[in-house]
C-alpha cells in the first residue's frame, strides 16, 4: 500500500509546519539515521529517548536526500529545508505508533503475536521455518518487540502476505496496551515468565497482567499451565469468558499433555497425548529451552490444524536461529565478536555458547559490563555469571563496570576489573591480546563500540560484508529440496568462495552439515586448526601433502592410478600409522573430461582398491559439466546414467558401502532423481540461484562495499587516471575510492563499464582501475567525503555484477583480496 503525505497527516493528526507536494509515495518509515536504504520514500520520525533526540539527525537526513519528517518541534531555520514536508505532532513516537496501528486495520489476516520472558524471537523463526513452505509470512525482522520495533515491523505488511507472526516484549507498565493495538494478534502465544526487568513491576502478578493485554481480542492464547503465575493470573481475569485456550503441560492433563522427553546425543524425542491420541515429534536439539520452545510451535500448528505426520517431518528440520551479533577480524590474530544489543544473564549465556562454537583459538576472553538488566541482587546476579563463565571455559574475564568490579573476589578465573570504558581503554596494553576469541558483552550506556573500533584488525575502509542469516537460508533452502537421508557435502574450497574459511565452516558445523569439500590440503589443515571436525574431502591432493593429509585425518579425493599409489605409499612408509585407515572418495569421470577414472578403468582400480586394507572408499561421485544449461539436459542425463552403471560396478566388487554423489548446486535443484546419497552444495550456498525462480528464494550473503576518501571537481577537458583514458566533456565533480585491482575490482570495469551505487544512485566508474583505487562521476550527486560506496550487495548483485563484467559469479567472489576485511553478521 502506498500513503501520501496527505494520507499520514490525516492518520497522525498531525500540524502541517511546511508541506509541499510529494513526487513519491511514502514506502519506509525511518527513525535510525543510519538504517537509510532509499532517501526518496523514506519518512524519518524524530524520536526523543534518553540519551537522544532524533531532531539532531535532520540535517544529516536532508543532505542523504530525505524530504518528508514528523517531528515534536519546530527545526531551525525550517524555510531552508526546501522541497520537504514537515509534520508536527506532540509525541512522535505515539504518532509512529498510531500509523502502523492504522496501517494494520487496513488488512484482514491471521496475526500470531508472541509474547514471554524468553524464547520470543526463536519461536518467532521456527514457525516461519516450520509454516513458511504452505504461506506466505511476515515476520518481525530480527527482535523488533518494543514499542518502536513493532510498529516497524507491522508496517511491513502487504497484501500478499497471508500470515503475520510478531513478538511483542516489555520493560514497564502501561507498554502492552499500546503494541496490542498495533498488532491486533488473532492467536496468542505467551513463552513463559521470568525475571527480566522485575524492577519495573511491583510483583510479578502486574507483569504477567501487563503481558496479557496483548491477547484481550485473541480468538486463541497458547501457553503453559506449568507456569503458575501464568495460569492463576489468567484465572483472576476476565480472559475466559470472552477468548479460547489452547493448553500444554508436562504435569498436568491439557490439550496438548507431554508425556515423555528423551535425548539422545544430537536430538530430542518429545513425545504428547493429544484428543487421546499418542504423538511424538523428534528436534535436532537437545537443550531444555529448545525443548520447551519446540512444544510450543508444535502447539501452534496443532492449533491450526496440521497433521501430525506433517509437524513431525517438519520439526525434524528445524535449524538454529541465528545470533545478532557481529564476528570481525581482531589485531594480533584475535577474532572479535560483537554483541552489545542488550546485557542480561540469558543473552550472556547465548553468546557464550556462539562464543564456544569459534574453534580457531584455544583462549577464550570475555570483556563484559555492568548487567543492567536484572533484579538480582549484585552477588547472586555475579555469583551467576561466574557459573556461566566456569561452565563456558572462559579463560580470561575483563570486567568494566563498578557492580561487576566489587564482585571481583567471585570470579576465579584470570581477570581484570576497569570503572568504566574509558578506563579500560587508557590503561589495558591491547598487545596483550592475540590469537584468541574475544566477545563484547556490554550494556549500550557503556558504549562498547570504542572497543570494538581498537580491537579489529586495521586495514583499509573496503569490507566484504558476509550475512551468516543469509548463508544458513539459503543452506535451509536447499535441505528442502533434497529427499529425506540425503547428505549435504558443502564447498569451501577458495576460501569459501571468498567469503572466509574458518568463519563460514564454524556457521556450517554448527548446522550440522555432514561433509565440507576444500581442494588443497593445506586448506583442511587451517580448518582443523581451527577446531573444524566435521569429515573433510580434499578435491586436489598433492603428493608433498600426503603425510599431512593424513595426519589431520581429511579425506582426499582419489581421481588416477598415480595418486592412489603416491598415497598407498605414503601409508605404508608411515609406520606409526600402519594401522590407519585413510577414507578416500573416488572420481569418475562422466564426461566432464577433467580429472577422473573413466569407466574402462575401473577393472584395474577395483583390482588395486581390493588390495589395498588401509584405504576406505567412502564416496564416488562425479561432476557434472552441464547441470545449469537446461538446452543440454540430455549430455547431463547420459553423465548420471553413466555415473549410475558406474557406481554399481564399484558396489558389486567392494565388501564395504559407500555413498554415491553426482549434483552440484544446479543440479540439486534440476535433478531431483539423481541426488543419490549426498549433494554438493557450492555457489547456491552462496546466493547464487540456477534461474531467476531461484535466485528469488535465495538471500544476498556478500556485499562489497567502502567508503569516498576524496572529492573533486574537474574542469571541462581534464582527464582521470592512467594514461588518460577519461576526458571529463564539461565541469565534473569526481570521487576517489580507495579500491582498486589488488583488492579484487576487476579493471574491465573502469571507463564506464562498471558501475558503484552512492547513497542509492548509480555512479559509473571512470579512467582507468589502479592497483589501489578507482574513480566515479558522482556530477550532479548530494555527496560527502566518507560516504558508504556500495559495488555488489542484495539490491545489485554479485550476479548481475559479474555479468556486467562479462564473466561468472565464482570468478568475482574468488577474487575478492584476502586484505580486504571480512565483517561477518548475525542477527
Amino acid at each position: 500500500m502506498n500513503y501520501t503525505i496527505q494520507d499520514i497527516l490525516r492518520i497522525i493528526k498531525a500540524e502541517p509546519l511546511l508541506v509541499e507536494a510529494a513526487k513519491n509515495p511514502v514506502k519506509d518509515l525511518l527513525i535510525d539515521s543510519r538504517s537509510l536504504n532509499n532517501a526518496s520514500v523514506s519518512l524519518f520520525f524524530a524520536i526523543k529517548g534518553k540519551r537522544h533526540d532524533g531532531h539532531t539527525y535532520i540535517p544529516e537526513l536532508f543532505e542523504k536526500g530525505v524530504r518528508n519528517f514528523v517531528v515534536s518541534e519546530e527545526p531551525e531555520n525550517i524555510a531552508e529545508y526546501k522541497g520537504c514536508n514537515f509534520l508536527k505532532v506532540a509525541d512522535t513516537l505515539k504518532a509512529l505508533q498510531t500509523l502502523a496501528a492504522a496501517h494494520r486495520a487496513a488488512f484482514v489476516l491471521p496475526v500470531i503475536g508472541i509474547t514471554g520472558s524468553n524464547g520470543k524471537t526463536i519461536i518467532k523463526e521456527w514457525l516461519y521455518q516450520l509454516l513458511s513452505p504452505d504461506k506466505k509470512i511476515i515476520r518481525s525482522p530480527r527482535s523488533f518487540n518494543s514499542q518502536v520495533g513493532v510498529p516497524l515491523s507491522v508496517w511491513q505488511i502487504s497484501p500478499e502476505h497471508e500470515l503475520a507472526i510478531f513478538e511483542a516484549g516489555i520493560s514497564e507498565p502501561d507498554e502492552m496496551g499500546k503494541l496490542q493495538n498495533i498488532i491486533k494478534p488473532t492467536i496468542g502465544l505467551f513463552t513463559n515468565i521470568g525475571t527480566a526487568h522485575d524492577k519495573n513491576f511491583i510483583q510479578i502478578s502486574q507483569k504477567v497482567g501487563e503481558k496479557l493485554k496483548l491477547f484481550t481480542k485473541v480468538e486463541t492464547l497458547i501457553y503453559c499451565t506449568d507456569y503458575y503465575d501464568i495460569q492463576g493470573q489468567i484465572i483472576k481475569t476476565e480472559l475466559p469468558k470472552t477468548i479460547g485456550f489452547f493448553t500444554w503441560s508436562r504435569k498436568n492433563k491439557a490439550d496438548l499433555q507431554i508425556t515423555n522427553v528423551e535425548k539422545s546425543q544430537r536430538q530430542t524425542r518429545i513425545t504428547g497425548l493429544f484428543k487421546s491420541n499418542i504423538l511424538f515429534i523428534d528436534i535436532p536439539f537437545t537443550d531444555d529451552a529448545s525443548v520447551e520452545n519446540a512444544i510450543h510451535c508444535w502447539a501452534v500448528m496443532l492449533l491450526m490444524g496440521y497433521h501430525p505426520l506433517h509437524i513431525s517431518d517438519r520439526m525434524l528440520q528445524l535449524a538454529p536461529v541465528a545470533m545478532r551479533l557481529e564476528m570481525k577480524e581482531g589485531i594480533n590474530r584475535c577474532s572479535i565478536i560483537n554483541d552489545s544489543y542488550n546485557s542480561d544473564i540469558n543473552s550472556l549465556s547465548i553468546a557464550l555458547d556462539f562464543l564456544n562454537q569459534q574453534k580457531q583459538h584455544q583462549k577464550r576472553t570475555l570483556i563484559l559490563s555492568d548487567i543492567l538488566q536484572s533484579s538480582m541482587d549484585d552477588y547472586s546476579l555475579y555469583s551467576s555469571v561466574a557459573s556461566l563463565i566456569i561452565e563456558k571455559g572462559i579463560t580470561r574475564l575483563i570486567g568494566i563496570g563498578p557492580d561487576i568490579s566489587r564482585q571481583s573476589v567471585l570470579f576465579p578465573v584470570e581477570k581484570e576489573f576497569f570503572k568504566d570504558t574509558e578506563d579500560f581503554l587508557q590503561h589495558f596494553s591491547l598487545s596483550r591480546l592475540s590469537d584468541e576469541t574475544i566477545l563484547l558483552k556490554g550494556a549500550r550506556m557503556f558504549e562498547f563500540e570504542q572497543i570494538s573500533r581498537v580491537l579489529q584488525q586495521k586495514s583499509h575502509e573496503t569490507v566484504l560484508e558476509i550475512n551468516l542469516n543469509a548463508l544458513v537460508h539459503n543452506l535451509n533452502y536447499y535441505r528442502t529440496k533434497i529427499n529425506p537421508g540425503v547428505k549435504i557435502m558443502a564447498m569451501v574450497k577458495a576460501f569459501s568462495y571468498g567469503s572466509g574459511s574458518f568463519e563460514i565452516a564454524n556457521v556450517l558445523q554448527f548446522q550440522h552439515i555432514d561433509y565440507l569439500a576444500v581442494a588443497y590440503a593445506d586448506e583442511g589443515v587451517e580448518l582443523r586448526k581451527a577446531g573444524i571436525t566435521t569429515p573433510i574431502m580434499v578435491m586436489s591432493p598433492e603428493e608433498e601433502s600426503l603425510d599431512t593429509l593424513i595426519r589431520y585425518k581429511l579425506e582426499p579425493e582419489i581421481y588416477s592410478h598415480r595418486i592412489l599409489d603416491l598415497l598407498c605409499g605414503a601409508v605404508r612408509n608411515r609406520s606409526s600409522l600402519a594401522e590407519t585407515i585413510v577414507p578416500v572418495h573416488i572420481k569418475m569421470d562422466t564426461g566432464m573430461h577433467r580429472l577422473g577414472f573413466q569407466p574402462k578403468e575401473l577393472d584395474q582400480l577395483i583390482d588395486a582398491l581390493k588390495r589395498e586394507p588401509s584405504i576406505k572408499v567412502k564416496s564416488v561421485f562425479s561432476h557434472l559439466a552441464t547441470a545449469d544449461e537446461p538446452t543440454l539436459d540430455e549430455y547431463t542425463l547420459r553423465q548420471i546414467a553413466l555415473f549410475k552403471e558406474m557406481g554399481k560396478k564399484m558396489k558389486d566388487a567392494l565388501d564395504e558401502p559407500f555413498l554415491m554423489h553426482i549434483l552440484n548446486s544446479a543440479g540439486i535443484s534440476r535433478f531431483r532423481e539423481a541426488q543419490f546419497d549426498m549433494v554438493r552444495l557450492g555457489i547456491g550456498l552462496y546466493g547464487i540461484g540456477n534461474d531467476e525462480r531461484e535466485q528469488q528464494a535465495l538471500q544476498n550473503v556478500s556485499t562489497l562495499k567502502s567508503i569516498i576518501s576524496q572529492i573533486k571537481d574537474i574542469p571541462e577537458k581534464d582527464s582521470v587516471g592512467y594514461s588518460r583514458k577519461w576526458i571529463a566533456s564539461g565541469p565534473a565533480t569526481i570521487a576517489i575510492i580507495p579500491i582498486g585491482y589488488a583488492d579484487g575490482l576487476d579493471r574491465r570495469l573502469g571507463n564506464g563499464k562498471g558501475k558503484a551505487f552512492i547513497d542509492g544512485h548509480a555512479v559509473p566508474v571512470i579512467g582507468n582501475i589502479c592497483m589501489d583505487m578507482c574513480m566515479v562521476d558522482i556530477t550532479g550527486i548530494p555527496v560527502k567525503e566518507g560516504d558508504e560506496v556500495v559495488f555488489f550487495s542484495e539490491n545489485y548483485t554479485v550476479k548481475q555484477f559479474a555479468e556486467d563484467l562479462g564473466t561468472i559469479p565464482y570468478e568475482v567472489l574468488t577474487s575478492i583480496s584476502r586484505r580486504v576485511k571480512r565483517i561477518y553478521y548475525y542477527e
